[in-house]
């Protein structure tokens, strides 16, 4: 069967933060093919082009299985928001019914005076979401406590968490109405903190620089212009505030936004991403988090701008592709980085991105598939009208390109740009496909990112050929065949050879592409296997189409440890892009190889089974031993009346000494615990009845243990009434 590389990853990225992970690393994730020398065929493919796909389904399962609340309501306010946000993002409508478990820690935030700004923010954005029912009151009380909160900030978290707070406070325009008139020094405050290289500090006691922090400075600075009193004249703004409005937008934060960009990483395959090197109070900021924080800041900034941000659209396409490079992240809070990250990209005044995919990158000749190419924004949005244009077509191992030039047909139906038929000269085999996107409208290109062109990696397969396939014994001496049989691959193979250490065994074929070309799999061996299991496998070497092997017995007595008997062969053929891949036995051939000497190798040990190791073992039967055979009835009998003879002499010793009474307690409550001692000594006598009769040990024990308890109470209350009568008596 041929490998399934349909599900093929060709480009997915482990940038995910963790608890103790270390800054940055990337790396691709290949799919299993038929062995480690796939991997090194297309790893020079892979690292020049890879294909993002927008957002999908999976994301949606691994939001609604990530994101799982205990008993109705999240841990905390942030994880709440977090998961109204992706689910609000990704459109996931039967989502866990949190509403009311959060609405009211959201008013209970708010109501509470000692709210610390950090969970003020979170409840207000929750609140955004779920719009719940808030006292006007409460909330009106909130804006002079906020405001204040951002005139004492000292550190750029505390700006973040106050001016934030703000603006959405300020979005419940049905209940409250605010500006802030302090708007330019605190522009000035959170500037201070700002770095040459775009980057921002935390606080002025941290000189180390984050570009986490830039980008929520950026947020923190785009939320100042939009709280700023709109009653202000635009001319005093430009003469009192000139780096903060106008001129401020185009010369500073400008600037500080695009000194932030050139230091942006690459990687070969176009994607972009800001990494992070700062590990403060925080804790460490990954590549992903640090990449989705700019984003954010800088899309909410371009948001409230009166002027578009240059900023170069091969670079934000660069960053979607590395946040949608991430796959579906494996925890909560990477997941909504990502999605958060995405949505800002996805409706923004810098530059929206558009994501070249393929619905499949695996084509097969035989069935004649289509080359399908989609065309969406981050989020799976259907693209303006544009033309997708196959420029050319890269062979594996081969730097040179066929160019094709062609455009792609648009199936207005389905929403995806085709081609009919391949090239006539493609074969089976993996390639690269260089497509380029054209918009139809000259102004969608200042709003729209393409990123020119975009290399795509394709694999085209098919059903190989396999011709003259034959198996046969020679003469060691002269080469002369002695026996030979012919092979078919594509039903069944029962052959019976025979062979001694003086003879070869040969065996050849050919493989053919479906264009008549030579074809070499990147396996392709040729197995024997023992009686006793021990294998031996060789490489079948080719030359041109001719795959041959030639097996002498005389120099492989050693590697065969001098093992006569009957060995099974077994022949694999296999690709990455050969449809007809097999594993096929051939039949056996009996070996005749002469006696070891004394100093020859052994046959290694076999390996154990691990199912045999670790695997249920066989279950135990106890048996018990036979109960040894009972005596006569009737002396059995005698032997009790026997026993029973010095009990009838305990009681004739009793009348004997006049035994009597007197001493037992006449009043009620002494008189119980009398009667009821000497029922449970009865009782514990009985026991040894029925250990003897019916019970095991353990039941005896079990019930002499609850018996034992209460005797020993009442036995106590007993002896120690009988004790204080005898000293009473005494006394007397």
């Amino acid at each position: 069967m041929a490998p399934n590389i349909s599900a093929y990853d060709s480009h997915s990225t482990l940038v995910y933060c963790g608890a103790n992970s270390p800054p940055s690393h990337r790396i691709t994730r290949m799919a299993k093919v038929l062995g480690f020398m796939v991997l090194l065929a297309l790893s020079a493919l892979i690292c020049e082009a890879a294909m993002f796909k927008p957002i999908s389904d999976s994301h949606r399962s691994a939001a609604l299985e990530l994101f799982t609340p205990t008993h109705g309501s999240f841990s905390s306010l942030e994880e709440t928001y977090e998961a109204l946000r992706t689910f609000e993002v990704l459109g996931i409508e039967k989502q866990p019914d949190i509403r009311a478990a959060s609405c009211a820690s959201v008013v209970d935030t708010l109501s509470s005076s000692s709210s610390a700004l950090n969970d003020l923010f979170q409840a207000l954005r929750v609140n955004g979401i779920l719009k719940c029912e808030l006292n006007k009151k409460a909330l009106a009380g909130i804006a002079p406590r906020l405001k204040d909160a951002v005139n004492n900030a000292i550190s750029l978290l505390d700006y973040y968490y106050s001016v934030g707070s703000l603006v959405l406070v300020k979005g419940l325009s049905s209940i409250v109405e605010l500006h802030l008139e302090s708007a330019d020094s605190v522009f000035r405050a959170i500037k201070a903190f700002g770095q040459s290289d775009g980057r921002w500090r935390y606080s002025s006691n941290n000189p180390e620089s984050s570009t986490y922090a830039a980008g929520i400075a950026l947020e923190s600075l785009a939320g100042i212009i939009s709280l700023a009193s709109s009653e202000i004249d635009q001319s005093l703004i430009i003469c009192i505030l000139p780096h903060i409005y106008l001129h401020w937008q185009i010369s500073m934060v400008k600037n500080d936004i695009s000194n932030l960009f050139d230091g942006l990483e690459k990687y070969d395959d176009g994607a972009y991403y800001f990494d992070e090197k700062l590990v403060d109070g925080r804790g460490h900021q990954c590549p992903l988090s640090a990449s989705s924080a700019v984003v954010r800041g800088v899309t909410a900034f371009a948001a409230v701008s009166t002027e578009k941000l240059n900023l170069p659209g091969d670079k934000i396409l660069g960053l979607a592709r590395f946040l949608l490079g991430a796959g579906v992240p494996g925890n909560a809070k990477d997941l909504y980085y990502q999605i958060d990250a995405l949505a800002s990209l996805e409706n923004n005044r810098v530059s929206i991105p558009l994501v070249l995919s393929l619905p499949a990158s695996v084509l097969s000749l035989t069935r004649k598939n289509q080359l399908k190419v989609n065309v969406n924004t981050v989020l799976g949005s259907a693209a303006p009208s544009l033309t997708v244009k196959l420029k050319q077509i890269f062979s594996s191992g081969s730097k040179d390109a066929s160019v094709i030039d062609q455009d792609l047909k648009f199936d207005h139906k389905n929403a995806v740009h085709y081609l009919d038929a391949l090239p006539k000269d493609i074969d089976v085999g993996s390639y690269i496909f260089s497509f380029e996107v054209f918009l139809h409208d000259s102004d969608h290109k200042t709003i729209y990112a393409t990123g020119g062109r975009t290399k795509v990696p394709i694999y085209i397969t098919g059903a190989i050929k396999v011709d003259n396939a034959e198996i046969a014994v020679l003469d060691n001496d002269i080469g002369n065949v002695e026996t030979q049989k012919k092979l078919d691959f594509a039903g069944e193979n029962a052959i019976s050879l025979s062979a001694n250490h003086l003879q070869k065994l040969r065996l050849s074929f050919q493989l053919t592409s479906p264009l008549g070309h030579a074809f070499k799999p990147h396996q392709a061996f040729l197995k024997l296997r023992h009686e006793s299991k021990v294998d031996h496998i060789f490489v079948v070497g080719n030359s041109g189409k001719q795959f041959e092997i030639i097996l002498d017995f005389l120099g492989l007595v050693e590697k065969f440890f001098y093992l006569s008997g009957r060995y099974d062969i077994q022949l694999t053929v296999g690709d990455a892009v050969m449809e007809n891949s097999f594993l096929q036995p051939l039949g056996s051939v009996e070996l005749d190889l002469p006696e070891p000497p004394e100093k020859a190798a052994r046959p290694p040990p076999q390996a154990v089974d691990p199912s045999s190791r670790f695997g249920p073992k066989a279950e135990i039967a106890h048996v018990f031993r036979v109960p040894e055979k009972r005596p006569p009835r009737d002396l059995s009998y005698a032997f009790l009346a026997l026993v029973l003879l010095p009990f009838l002499g305990f009681l004739v010793g009793l009348l004997r000494l006049h035994v009597n009474l007197k001493n037992f307690p006449t009043a009620s409550g002494p008189a119980m615990f009398a009667i009821l001692f000497h029922l449970l000594i009865a009782a514990v006598l009985s026991l040894y009845v029925l250990f003897w009769s019916q019970w095991n040990l353990f039941q005896t024990l079990r019930a002499l243990g609850f018996l034992g308890i209460f005797l020993l109470f009442v036995g106590h209350r007993t002896l120690s009434h009988l004790a204080s009568t005898s000293a009473k008596l005494k006394s007397a």
